[in-house]
């Protein structure tokens, strides 16, 4: 069965959207990706619409039966904190509203899952997205590339999170795991940024070693 996964990358004034298919086999294909933009002198109540309708877009044209939304983190920069928090409430309103699934998911556990490294910068991701789904260029912006992203990271999780399965809950049968998929959960737990950075770096995403 296919796993169609939308994947939010959320902001205020680039929010990232970007659908795959991905088959049992963690063999995955891009759906479409891009970006929904707003323009930073709008009100924020009309840039909040603009957002809501492009994901509620994204959803009426794809059908998608999960939603993977980068989970937000502390910044040094509030504002952006704030942009970044409001539009993942979006993101995740539109989830709850459609009966999809819902996953959480951190930057550096993305990084890890599709470049085996949980620091890797924007052009490795890029460069592995477009390795994973077969892509000729590189997917762009870099708001679109992490959406992608974010999708492959979630449908590659040991365990989807579905309606039984509360999101952020680590995997199950842990024993299990690949270096990656331990790497992954570390992140969901929130681990030390030394303990979790030394787990990235070992780890290697499944798909890759194929």
């Amino acid at each position: 069965m296919t796993l169609r996964v939308l994947g939010i990358d959320p902001g205020l004034t680039r929010c990232g959207v970007g659908v795959v298919d991905v088959l049992p086999g963690r063999q995955a294909t891009m759906v479409e990706y891009g970006v929904i933009r707003t323009d930073a002198h709008a009100p924020l109540e009309q840039r909040l619409l603009m957002i809501a309708q492009g994901i509620a877009e994204a959803i009426e044209r794809t059908s998608p039966t999960a939603m993977a939304v980068e989970r937000v983190f502390a910044q040094h920069n509030v504002r952006t904190v704030m942009g970044t928090a409001q539009a993942s409430g979006l993101a995740l309103h539109a989830a709850a509203a459609n009966g999809i699934p819902v996953g959480l998911h951190t930057p550096s556990e993305v990084k890890a899952a599709v470049t085996g490294y949980g620091r890797a910068d924007k052009l490795q991701v890029q460069t592995m997205v477009a390795r994973i789904l077969g892509l000729d260029e590189l997917p762009k912006p870099a708001d679109a590339a992490d959406a992608l992203a974010l999708a492959i990271c979630h449908a590659w999780r040991p365990v989807v999170s579905t309606a039984a399965t509360p999101v952020g809950a680590p995997p199950q049968g842990s024993g299990a795991l690949t270096p990656a998929q331990r790497a992954w959960a570390a992140a969901e737990r929130g681990g030390g940024p030394r303990e979790a950075a030394v787990r990235a770096r070992a780890a290697r995403s499944p798909r890759l070693e194929a």
